[in-house]
């Protein structure tokens, strides 16, 4: 079942462990406190994190399970 899986990386294709939290959003659908969340394993943490920072979306990476 889905939900027996460990939290997976959002890099398509990707199947590693996640192990970190990229937080973003976009400014002109989401409210500015708003946030959502793609998992990163530690291979793609750099593109999927450079993919938001481009469109300036990106507002916080976290280690995965420090999210409040």
């Amino acid at each position: 079942m889905i939900e027996d899986l460990p939290p997976q990386c959002s890099a398509k294709g990707c199947r590693a462990g996640a192990v970190w939290a990229l937080r973003w959003n976009n400014p002109k659908l989401h409210a500015p406190d708003y946030r959502k969340t793609w998992l990163a394993c530690e291979e793609h943490r750099e593109s999927l994190g450079g993919f938001l920072e481009a469109r300036g979306f990106l507002r916080e990476v976290t280690p995965f399970g420090a999210i409040s």
